[in-house]
């Protein structure tokens, strides 16, 4: 029947991720989404053999700038929030050396000079702990000044990547 929804499109469910914040799932059915990123990184980290998904809304690159704001909020840094994605997701059964990731984000939204460089800072430190935790990364959308939403589908592991310029999608399965 043209134009009836699939039967798996009626029970996939969409778990916005905000600013500062993460989510991992194992529900084959949930769509993990972040938008509007601008110089803060999206992480995306999936185990296909698990079919567990990660994603992670990282505004500061180190919890030093604010130690008592990283205790309520820790997925905000880079150096807080991604130990605890990992944590989460290995508490899924996913597995370190299955998992692959996509990062986007650390753009320069702001016009003229950006004196605190937050997007350039916000990208070393996140390349700087994939690379500490052997994550293989797919593929980096990253820099540039144009803002970004990702989606990841956890049952399959297809990400869509959205900027101002088009929208892509790829593997991480």
């Amino acid at each position: 029947m043209s134009g009836a929804p699939s039967l798996p499109s009626l029970f996939q469910q969409r778990v916005v991720v905000g600013v500062g914040d993460l989510a991992v799932s194992n529900n084959v059915n949930v769509n993990l989404s972040t938008f509007a990123l601008g110089s803060c990184v999206g992480i995306i980290v999936y185990d296909k053999d698990a079919k567990v998904g990660g994603l992670i809304h990282i505004m500061l690159p180190d919890s030093t700038l604010s130690p008592d704001k990283a205790q309520k909020q820790p997925a905000m840094f880079a150096d807080t929030g991604m130990p605890i994605m990992f944590r989460n997701m290995c508490g899924l059964r996913a597995e370190r050396r299955r998992m692959k990731a996509f990062v986007a984000g650390g753009a320069s939204v702001i016009s003229g000079s950006d004196m605190f460089k937050i997007g350039e800072r916000n990208i070393m430190a996140v390349k700087k702990l994939i690379c500490a935790l052997g994550i293989q990364v797919v593929r980096a959308d990253v820099g540039g000044v144009n803002n970004r939403t990702i989606h990841l589908n956890v049952g399959t592991g297809e990400v869509t990547l959205k900027t101002p310029l088009g929208t892509s999608k790829l593997s991480l399965s």
